[in-house]
């Protein structure tokens, strides 16, 4: 799953990554809006990790979405 479609489907992700990273706010994902980057920098400050596991973390996130939603179709 690219960025560009996690933008279009933030809204429908947003409830998976709160129960998959329960610290982060509703206000975190609004202001997010599917950026990566942000998510992120956001994961670093929550939890208190490096920048690399954050990003680890984000892409096996993505990866997980991506197998879900290819075996829906």
């Amino acid at each position: 799953m690219n960025q560009d479609m996690i933008r279009g489907q933030w809204k429908q992700l947003s409830g998976n990554i709160k129960q998959h990273w329960g610290k982060l706010t509703d206000d975190d994902l609004k202001v997010s809006e599917g950026s990566v980057e942000y998510l992120t920098g956001k994961l670093e400050q929550r939890y208190g990790m490096a920048h690399a596991e954050a990003e680890k973390q984000v892409r096996e996130f993505e990866r997980e979405l991506s197998k879900h939603s290819t075996t829906r179709h």
